[in-house]
């Protein structure tokens, strides 16, 4: 394979370490965690990564007390000694070269007022007795005795972390941090010492972390934007920040965000990526002209590599931040080493399995590779396409599921055939890209696609072999090869009545084409799901000057999204794009020119007079094809769920059909 001369595998010193490229996979929740240890799974997901070629691994942040407990397997410093050391080994084993070998961080901090009492069962700690935001609990008011005991705990955690292999530390003072806590206006409202220098807490930890790190490395991970500005850090004030900080730190990794903006943190499609790249140019010539030159890292949805390339190149940063980049694909950098930048798996910022911070306590993981999280259960697939094999895979249908097994089916070395009776290849996936935010969505279909004739998989469009399948003697009889179905789903029956001449549409018909509707008059959109398609397509419609009203039965609208981080975002969106909003309702009756509801806990009747209804309802399989027997299936055909399902069935049955 051809090497490629990019900034993103450059090496990059830091204090008394180089890494091998410019690529950092940055701190994050993954509830792999063993109660509060680092667990066997945690050092396999780790060391992917690293055998992917990331040059700076940050491991998942380890509360440096044990009364901040934010999340329930959220780490404990304390305990993770064992577990800290365990992921060195793992590393080292995945990337025995050594100039090869990442740097590797322990992320250490507190949750201070951010944190939660749920399973600490004892009060929070913060700066000022500022209610959570999101929690409405009220914090203690740190003493002097507290204070001593959290910058204990730092320098503490670090010392283990060195003394358990790593490579330093990254001191967190962005989102959910105490450190950043004490430096705003916003939490930091204290009459003492430290509410007249508000950087006093954060000197004294460095100083800390600094002296038991020794000469190894000392990060900071720093908000320099609140985006509160009434009382908040402001880039300018953050700037002066990074600088008064300098002197204790090897490397600064600039980000944003506050109580306030808690969704920042890691935000969806509905945000640019590469956000931060101006706030870490602004910290780094900022550094430079105060004679520091220390790296810094940009942060901030980079999940592009040419966009990450670009950010290096006019000298915003000296590394980035590509996290959800290397959950998509942790072969990433080696395959902008490889010059193979085209085939990287793409991320599509959708959040929908990759925030885990939240009481379900999933496991963490990627809709375009459900690998991700679960290194040590899955087979990782071939690193390259086997030899052919001599069998015959046919797949019915090529949306995402009928793709992926395509794709992995070739890898395997079967002969691959897709019949897809439309006209593009990526079904359902591209009409959901059309919604207002979910755009990125279509770079899945398009790499699949990519993938599948590049692994030289016959592509048929526009196919009526499913017809033919049907009623002919392939599925009948004697069957040539082995063949899957993966037909996708079909909009389910109506939950309420629909008289003659009324205009209901479903959200895949709008999305697909708006000029379908009525040209004049109120469009109302149902959504009993609580996702983001119906709010997507209420945001397109209101885009394009429609007078929309949005009804749920829920309570909130879209009251879904808050898996993903978009609920708070979505409201105002909403609001501002002037859409109506009409919670507890139950449709009844769709006429020519009135739907017609009720309140879910009243009953009391309403109507609203509209032009046409999008039915944002949920769907059932595609039985059209339903042979007499037993054949493998995948995706929606299966039941109609998620991305993540289609890809997770598609490569399960490539898998069984390649060995059939």
């Amino acid at each position: 394979m051809n090497q490629i001369e990019s900034p993103l595998v450059g090496t990059l010193a830091i204090g008394s370490r180089t890494s091998p490229s410019r690529v950092m996979f940055g701190p994050h929740e993954t509830n792999l965690a063993i109660g509060r240890d680092f667990s066997p799974a945690h050092a396999a997901y780790y060391a992917r990564r690293a055998a992917g070629g990331a040059g700076i691994i940050v491991l998942e942040e380890a509360a440096v007390h044990p009364w901040d407990w934010p999340y329930e397997r959220a780490p404990l410093a304390a305990r993770c000694g064992s577990g800290w050391a365990a992921v060195c080994i793992a590393i080292r084993a995945a990337v025995p070269e050594p100039e090869r070998a990442p740097v590797v961080l322990a992320a250490i901090g507190h949750s201070g007022g951010q944190g939660i009492s749920h399973w600490s069962q004892r009060e929070i700690w913060a700066p000022s007795p500022a209610p959570e935001v999101a929690t409405r609990e009220v914090p203690k008011e740190m003493e002097r005795q507290d204070i001593d005991e959290i910058v204990a705990g730092f320098g503490a955690a670090t010392r283990l972390a060195v003394s358990s292999g790593l490579d330093g530390v990254e001191v967190n003072a962005g989102q959910f941090s105490l450190v950043r806590q004490f430096l705003s206006g916003l939490t930091n409202m204290r009459a003492d010492e430290f509410g007249a220098d508000r950087l006093l807490f954060a000197r004294m930890v460095l100083e800390a972390v600094r002296k038991a790190a020794g000469s190894e490395i000392v990060g900071l991970r720093l908000s320099i934007d609140e985006l509160a500005p009434w009382a908040g850090i402001i880039p300018e004030a953050g700037v002066e920040l990074a600088v008064a900080l300098a002197p204790f730190v090897d490397v600064i990794t600039v980000v944003s965000g506050s109580i306030f903006s808690a969704a920042r943190t890691r935000p969806d499609g509905h945000v640019e990526p590469g956000f931060g790249i101006d706030l870490a140019r602004q910290v780094r010539v900022g550094l430079r002209a105060a004679g520091f030159t220390i790296p810094v890292v940009a942060q901030g949805s980079i999940v592009d590599v040419g966009q990450a390339a670009w950010a290096l190149e006019s000298g915003a940063a000296d590394a980035v931040e590509m996290t959800r980049a290397q959950l998509a694909d942790a072969e990433l950098v080696n395959k902008v080493r490889a010059d193979q930048s085209a085939r990287i798996r793409p991320c599509v910022l959708c959040n929908q399995t990759c925030k885990v911070r939240d009481n379900r306590n999933p496991i963490i993981t990627c809709v375009v590779d459900p690998r991700t999280g679960h290194e040590t259960i899955d087979l990782p697939e071939p690193t390259s396409m086997a030899a052919s094999s001599g069998r015959r895979v046919t797949v019915v249908g090529g949306g995402v599921a009928g793709l992926e097994t395509a794709r992995v089916a070739a890898l395997l070395g079967a002969q691959v055939t897709v019949h897809e009776r439309s006209a593009e290849f990526g079904g359902v996936i591209r009409t959901a890209a059309r919604g207002s935010g979910r755009g990125r969505l279509e770079l899945i279909a398009s790499w699949l696609e990519a993938e599948c004739r590049f692994l030289g998989v016959e592509l048929i469009a526009n196919s009526t072999y499913t017809e033919s399948m049907h009623t002919g003697s392939l599925l009948s009889g004697a069957r040539v090869g082995q063949f899957v179905l993966a037909t996708g789903g079909v909009p389910g029956p109506l939950p309420f009545l629909v008289e003659e001449g009324a205009a209901v549409f479903t959200a895949a018909q709008v999305l697909d084409s708006t000029t379908i509707l009525p040209v004049d008059g109120v469009v109302a959109v149902w959504d009993p799901i609580g996702g983001p398609i119906a709010i997507s397509v209420a945001e397109l419609l209101a885009s394009i000057g429609r007078t929309v009203v949005l009804l749920t039965p829920d309570l909130l609208v879209g009251e879904k999204l808050a898996l993903s981080g978009d609920l708070a975002p979505s409201q105002p969106r909403l609001h501002g794009a002037g859409v109506k909003l009409v919670k507890r309702a139950l449709l009844r009756k769709v006429t020519a020119s009135t739907l017609e509801y009720e309140d879910k806990f009243s009953g009391v009747a309403a109507s609203l007079n509209i032009a046409a209804l999008v039915n944002c309802h949920h769907s059932i399989p595609d039985l059209s094809l339903d042979p007499t027997e037993q054949l493998l299936q995948a995706g929606d055909r299966v039941a109609p769920r998620t991305i993540l399902e289609a890809v997770r069935e598609g490569r399960l049955v490539g898998r069984q059909a390649a060995h059939s």
